[in-house]
């Protein structure tokens, strides 16, 4: 697919600037800093942010605030396609080759970016990358007991223990399920767009750290929620793209699927063994991402004791689209639902 994207871009984009920007050459924590050179009729144009997920994009607008209108701001992913199932469109290249500002996760699910960035047409443009941002505290997928996974997978058993090569094991790239993680993610996203309007550097600060003393205050009722829990386990009857929250708030956690897992059914055994496991921890509640149709936590419900477990939803945010933000969904109003359900399974 890389080859293919690349091939595209060589015919569509001027061959001229196919090699006027290395990518790397000032590169510094998962940022490529811009030198503001515009002039003439560029100087009057907005400054163009492209970001791939709906968190990047509503980080974006928080720290914009009420100059987010002097901006062009796109949400990539605005049609409800996951993450891991995305390829751009050729308008969707070319455009992430002229903007200013592009915020991509990083990882396997984004494999075609390098390729649309190597053909950009705008030497200044600046590249954020929230898994380089996080370096080393980047979590590699795990394969824990009763989940269903590929043989061929590289993954390592035992929670994921990084004795594993480096070069072999798949990173968990939904590091944005972690108010922690946000607050690093939206310093460096306000440094970078105060790099390209500095004559409203105050006002993009002052949003910053308003924005970082709500997520520090949600951080705070998670974790006094969590210390009040009689229930410290969660068993998702579906794919886990969770373990940056959980792991954030020391919570135990059972799944069908790890988090990257484009597995849609489930062995008998997997259904078994979560299900033995809900009776054997006297769990009442069941777990599923928005975007699961919840038919393998209905069976695994009706092979327990009970089969009476309430289904519950987490929302993992991989399905929010612009429009969806007009109507008010925010990062943190979806934290804040995910809280309440996480409030009202794990008393």
């Amino acid at each position: 697919m890389k080859r293919l994207i690349a091939l595209i871009l060589a015919v569509v984009l001027p061959i001229t600037v196919a090699f006027g920007c290395k990518q790397t050459d000032n590169e510094q924590s998962g940022t490529e800093q811009p030198q503001n050179t515009q002039s003439g009729a560029d100087a009057t144009k907005k400054p163009s942010v492209i970001c791939t997920i709906f968190p990047q994009y509503d980080w974006v607008r928080q720290i914009l605030g009420e100059n987010s209108d002097n901006f062009d701001l796109t949400l990539l992913l605005d049609n409800r396609i996951d993450l891991h199932n995305y390829q751009p469109s050729m308008g969707d290249m070319v455009k992430i080759s002229e903007c200013d500002l592009f915020i991509h996760v990083g990882g396997e699910s984004d494999g075609w970016v390098d390729a649309v960035l190597r053909q950009s047409s705008n030497p200044n443009m600046v590249v954020i990358n929230l898994l380089d941002i996080l370096g080393d505290d980047v979590k590699q997928e795990e394969i824990i007991e009763g989940m269903e996974y590929d043989d061929d997978d590289d993954f390592d058993d035992n929670h994921g223990d990084d004795s594993e090569d480096e070069d072999d094991c798949e990173y968990d790239e939904h590091v944005w399920l972690s108010l922690i993680n946000a607050q690093t993610f939206c310093a460096v996203i306000a440094d970078a767009l105060t790099a390209l309007d500095a004559d409203n550097a105050t006002l993009y600060y002052d949003n910053l750290i308003m924005y970082i003393q709500e997520l520090s205050r949600l951080d705070s009722d998670y974790r006094a929620v969590v210390n009040e829990a009689n229930v410290r386990t969660l068993l998702f009857g579906d794919r886990f793209p969770f373990r940056y929250l959980v792991d954030d708030y020391g919570i135990d956690y059972f799944a069908a699927f790890p988090g990257c897992s484009a597995e849609t059914e489930a062995s008998f055994e997997t259904i078994l063994f979560l299900s033995d496991k809900i009776d054997e921890l006297g769990l009442g509640s069941i777990m599923v991402t928005e975007s699961a149709d919840q038919s393998i936590a209905r069976t695994i419900v009706n092979n327990t004791s009970a089969k009476n477990q309430q289904i519950h939803v987490l929302n993992a945010m991989q399905s929010i689209t612009a429009s969806d933000v007009r109507d008010g969904t925010s990062f943190i109003s979806i934290m804040r639902s995910n809280l309440d359900v996480l409030k009202g399974v794990l008393t």
